[in-house]
């Protein structure tokens, strides 16, 4: 490949990656929070603006909410490039931002939530099979164990495993691929304080919520 082609595909890569950063940084659960309990959820719980924490302080409606907003941070970005412009290196790309921008969102001082959500609405448009596989092991771990962190960090494992065998089987992208294994690093590194309290018996279970003071 010559320069004359490099540069180009640098700056539409480069381009794509902060578009899916700008989406990606919307705070969905800090701009409900404040909107419906007047709270800001990086005070509360775990600190984190993702759907787990604003259903513990939120409620399940609230939590609904984010949770869509957080897939379509991701869905609205990779779909454009995937599909219209059929670009799966820019799809990836554009997936990867809207990961980092969702953790380490640049309009919530970098304290965002562990890219769950977004990496899930971006698997539904890149490989919907892997999303499935991932879904399902999420529901599974949830339903076994009442901890949504245990099954998270299973479900982005066995969404990159499932990546993988698409990759050998011809069904998927080599671009797809480097995506779920970048993803699934950012999305376990995140859940770090998560696997420390699940090794000491101290992490919250599904259906506990947060009190906060002041508010019934």
């Amino acid at each position: 490949m010559s320069p004359e082609q490099i540069l180009p595909l640098a700056a539409s890569l480069l381009g794509a990656i902060l578009v899916g950063y700008a989406l990606g940084s919307i705070p969905s659960g800090l701009i409900v929070g404040r909107l419906l309990r007047g709270v800001d959820l990086r005070q509360y719980g775990s600190g984190r603006t993702g759907t787990t924490n604003a259903l513990r302080i939120l409620g399940w409606r609230a939590s609904a909410v984010v949770l869509v907003a957080d897939i379509a941070k991701a869905v609205v970005p990779v779909y454009v490039l995937a599909q219209p412009l059929d670009s799966p290196a820019l799809a990836a790309a554009a997936a990867l931002g809207a990961l980092v921008g969702h953790n380490w969102p640049v309009f919530a001082g970098f304290r965002g939530g562990r890219g769950v959500a977004v990496g899930f609405g971006s698997l539904l448009i890149m490989m919907p099979l892997a999303a499935l596989v991932a879904l399902a092991v999420f529901v599974l771990l949830c339903a076994l164990t009442r901890y949504v962190s245990a099954g998270s960090v299973a479900a982005t494992v066995a969404a990159f495993l499932a990546a993988v065998v698409l990759a050998v089987l011809g069904l998927t992208t080599s671009f797809y691929l480097y995506y779920a294994a970048a993803a699934a690093v950012l999305i376990v590194v995140q859940h770090r304080d998560n696997l420390v309290r699940l090794w000491k018996g101290t992490e919250r279970k599904l259906g506990e919520s947060v009190r906060i003071e002041g508010q019934a």
